[in-house]
This record gives C-alpha cells, structure tokens and sequence, in this order.
C-alpha cells in the first residue's frame, strides 16, 4: 500500500479505520492529495470519486443512512467545501454521522492573496457537532535536530490525534456530522510505502441508558389514567422499534398511534394516514381528538396539519423519547426522557395498564370512514399529480426501497396507505430538495436493495449532477412527477394571487428530462396519461440492466384543486 509522506494525513487515514469508518467520498483536488493519496490506495476502504461537493456530501448522507455508521469526505481547499453545508444541515437535523475532512492552506496564508483560500476554520460550527482544526505539518516536517523544535513537533502531534479522534468520536457516538480542518504545506504528493505515526486511538464512550422504576412511576400513574392518549412517530429508520412494543400500543384502547411513511412502522391498529384523519375536522372533532398524553418518538413529522392540531389543542402532557435530543415543536413539552425507544419501552410498558377507553375505536371508525372515500375520490378524479401516486405506489417491487424527493412529492405519498415491504426515506432534516437524487443514488450504493427515487421536476432538475457519478446501481429508478413548475406553490393560500407568481414562485418551464438520461446512458421511458403510466411503470421494472428514468407528465394548473378538494370530500 501507498501512504501519504505527511503524518498526520497518515494520521486521519489509520484512525477512521480503527473506528470502522471505512466508506470515504474523495472530490479531485490538489490541496487534499495527503487525504486522497492516504484514502484512496487503502485495500481496506472504499472511496469513491464525485466531482460536484454538493453531490457528494449528499451520496456520503445517503451511503451513511443506509450502513448506519460514519461516512467520510474529502475536498480540496477554498469554496469546495462551502459546497458541503447543505448536506451538512441536512445530517445535523437528521442524525446522520458524516465527517467532513477538509484540506487547508496554512494558516499565514490566509487572507493574503494567495488562490483557493477561505476563513475555513469553523466554517460549519453551527450545523457540526464538533469543529477539529489540525496544526499544519510544517513543524512536524522539518529535519532541524533542535530541543524546542522536537518538543514543538510532539505537542503539534499530541494536539493533532487529540482532536482527530475527538470529532470521529463525536460521530460515533452522537451521531451526526463533524469537521476535521487540516492545513497542508507543499509537497503533496510525496509518498512512502510504510507509514510513519501509530497514533493513539480514545476509544468512544457512549452514552449509557437507564431509568428506574421511582422516576418512571409517577409518569406510569399519569399513563395509566389517560384515557386519550396520541403517540406521534416521526421519521425512524426500518427496524428502529421492536415490533412486540409497537404490538402493545396498538392494543390499547385508550391510545392512538399516528404514523407517516417514514415511520417505518406497521400495525393494523395504526394511523398511518395522518391528514386523512384530521384534514377534514372542524373545532368540535378536534376537542374529541385532543390527547390528555402525547409521546412523540423519532425524527420530523411531516404533516403540518398534525402540528397545527396540538399547537391549538395541546395535551396535559407531552413527552418525547431520543437518547439525543428534543424538540418542543408543539410548545407543551413537559419531559425529555432521554434513551432509546426499545429501551424505555422495555422499562415503562411493563408497569402500565390498558386504561377504559373508547378513544381508539372512535378513531378507527373515522379512519376506516375515511378510507372508504378516499378510494371513491380516486375513482372520480381526471388525470393529475394525486392519480399518478395512485398509480406508482402500487407498482414499486416488494421489498425495496423508496426514497422521495421534498415538497409536494413526499405529502402526496402520505396520503396513500403504502406497500409494507418497502422502506422509506427522504431528507426531512431540513426539508430541502437540493440533494434528493445524489442521496438516494448514494442510499442505493450503501444498502444494495433495489431503490426508486419518486421526485418532482424542479427538484431532479435541481440535483442532476447526482447522476455524475460511476457508481449508479443498474436497477436504481427514478421517477419525475413533471407538472412544469413548483406546484406546491400553487396550494399554499394566496400564493397564486402573488405579482408574477408564474415566474417567481411556481417558476414555469418546459423542460424534459430525455437528454439528461441519454448523458448519463439511461433508459428514459414518459407517461402522459394514467393508461400510459401503467404500460410506462411494467416497462420500467421489467429491465434491470442498466439504470432508468420515468418521467410523468401531469397538468399543471388542476393539481391544486384536485387536492384541495379531496380534504372537502372525505369530511
């Protein structure tokens, strides 16, 4: 193997390997050699090679998602890794471990004049968990045989593993994104066949879970006398919550369990279509639906009409379980318990008791209400975005997985009660459509399941240098819900009487996505209608050999009333 000459690139390199992180996305540079030279020709990890940062911190995001451990990326000097940000917020909100290795000039030749050169110490201190700035190898280089000079080298040296192994620590055990800042002074490129440091690896400290049954029980006493109680799932990855505790809650009759796609969780007694159920309800079917408990677990929740609800209507009582952290998104936040899910409910349920109730079969008769109109509406409704989903959902292969895009496309599969097989995911952290197609490309890499992308136009148009890559797996599709614009903006109320809302909001366009597929030599197949669609989606999933595009093409000015007047119909 070929190693770096530079020991603390040597440094970074054997260090991610003895925390097991062994997944590194490298963009082409000159300032990052040490990194690329130490990653690259390592037997050990796999790299990968991404022009577009922004691309590749999302395919980092999305390969992190799926193998559910730290994903490394290196970049060159200046405004490469400003590129890296959005990313960056998206894995600091979601939870995702990423670790940004960033190659530097040294420090006196910042703001001199000098190319390629940025503020780049703490640029991301607001969205990382921990901010590494590395002292460059200049002292650590230099042959002079001087007493000061040695000792000078040993503390840049100590300093340098020290935080090295802070931020890759920092990754593992709080999951989320860091930033390792290393300035390098020229040669770059030199190389050695054996490496030349054995730095000291601290070994990670996680967190330890516990609760006792004197400081459950006050909290199992307000459970127990409940009788309307909501628990509220946000985004989880598959297999998050041991089945036997969501069993539990599902046989309670006092408590409600409401769901979204990207829950990942399933039970008969659930509420999976959350703006189904509560869409249509006016001031008295919301104080029937008002919780004396709300427990919320997992990540973001999609629905805005669930948030308006307990904003307007809150519990008595709101809890959320994460071992990290809580947000008070609906301003009622009483307790913090902070564990994992399996474990507080191995330690809460058993001493709870199912409470009198008719709460659950009240909703469920709603629900199943609900449901029986939501199958008529379809039946009615012409051609649009709605009856597109309809469509595609059921067509997606058993057990695989479904990436969405932001916007419209994530809200319209909320609304569908989805195959169980699949598992769902989309960047919810900060709601952005900006790296949808690179993330789920890199999640189709990382997990080697079968993978659809469902997005819309702006949002693949947005991203197509998610496609610039060589790793594109031969069955990864994507489907382009194309309505010619932003069409979410046409649902929000008043936005369309905007000045020159065409232009500035909803963004008119014609474009196609046929010639990008023929770039990046994938089969390209189009729908125009629901007949269409359907021979368009047997084609699709027919052909594995080499990755494919559906577009669908929808009008663009009846979406906006189709829904809206879906939440009338189903009252």
């Amino acid at each position: 193997m070929k190693y770096s000459k530079i020991p603390v690139a040597q440094s970074i390199v054997l260090l991610c390997l003895k925390k097991g992180i062994d997944h590194v996305v490298i963009s082409p540079g000159s300032r990052n050699a040490p990194l690329t030279i130490g990653f690259a020709h390592h037997t050990a990890i796999n790299s990968y090679s991404i022009v577009d940062e922004r691309s590749a911190a999302f395919f980092a995001l999305g390969l992190a998602q799926q193998l559910q451990k730290p994903v490394a990326l290196v970049c060159t000097s200046g405004s490469a890794l400003l590129n890296y940000y959005p990313a960056v917020a998206e894995a600091f909100y979601s939870d995702i471990p990423l670790v940004m290795i960033t190659a530097d000039r040294p420090i006196e030749r910042i703001d001199i004049g000098d190319g390629q050169t940025i503020r780049q110490r703490n640029v991301f201190e607001n969205h990382v968990l921990y901010s590494a700035n590395l002292y460059s190898e200049l002292v650590l280089e230099h042959d002079n045989q001087d007493d000061k000079l040695k000792q000078k080298r040993r503390e840049a040296e100590k300093h340098n593993q020290q935080e090295i192994n802070k931020a890759l620590n920092m990754a593992l055990t709080e999951s989320g994104p860091v930033h390792i800042n290393v300035p390098f002074y020229e040669p770059l490129y030199d190389i050695v066949d054996d490496v030349m440091v054995d730095p000291i690896e601290v070994r990670p400290q996680f967190h330890k879970e516990e609760l006792s049954d004197r400081e459950l029980l006050p909290y199992v006493d307000f459970f127990n006398a409940s009788q309307r109680k909501i628990v509220l799932v946000g985004v989880l990855a598959p297999g998050s919550i041991e089945q036997r505790f969501l069993d539990i809650l599902g046989e309670d009759p006092s408590t409600i369990v409401l769901t979204e796609t990207t829950s990942n969780i399933e039970n008969p007694y659930f509420f999976t279509r959350i703006d189904n159920l509560i869409g249509s309800l006016d001031d008295a079917g919301f104080k029937k639906l008002q919780p004396d408990l709300l427990i919320t677990i997992g990540g973001m929740v999609i629905s805005k009409k669930i948030k308006a609800f307990l904003r307007n209507y809150q519990p008595e009582q709101h809890w959320h379980i994460d071992s990290k952290k809580a947000y008070d998104t609906y301003f009622c936040l009483n307790r913090h318990f902070k564990v994992g899910a399996n474990y507080f409910m191995s330690r809460f349920l058993p001493l709870t008791e199912y409470a009198e109730s008719g709460y659950q079969d009240m909703w469920l008769e709603t629900r199943d209400y609900r449901d029986s109109l939501h199958k008529k509406y379809l039946l009615e409704m012409p051609w649009c975005d709605f009856k597109a989903f309809e469509s595609i959902l059921t067509a997606i292969p058993d057990d695989s997985i479904l990436q969405l895009g932001n916007s419209s496309t994530v809200r319209y599969v909320q609304l569908f009660d989805i195959n169980k097989t699949l598992n769902v995911f989309c960047n919810r952290g900060t709601s952005g459509i900006d790296g949808c197609t690179s993330t789920a490309v890199g999640a189709a890499v990382g997990s080697g399941i079968p993978t659809t992308l469902i997005t819309g136009d702006l949002s693949f148009f947005y991203d197509s240098n998610g496609l610039w890559n060589k790793y594109i797996p031969h069955d990864f599709k994507i489907i382009i819900i194309n309505n010619s614009g932003g069409g979410i903006f046409r649902i929000l109320p008043g936005s369309k009487d905007t000045p020159q809302f065409d232009e500035y909001f909803e963004t008119i366009h014609d474009l196609d996505a046929s010639h990008l597929s023929k770039t990046y030599a994938m089969d390209y197949y189009r729908a125009d209608d629901e007949k269409g669609l359907k021979q368009a989606l047997g084609a699709l999933y027919s052909k594995n050999e080499k990755p494919a595009i559906l577009e669908v093409f929808t009008p663009r000015k009846v979406n906006d009333d189709i829904l809206l007047s879906y939440f009338k119909y189903i009252r």
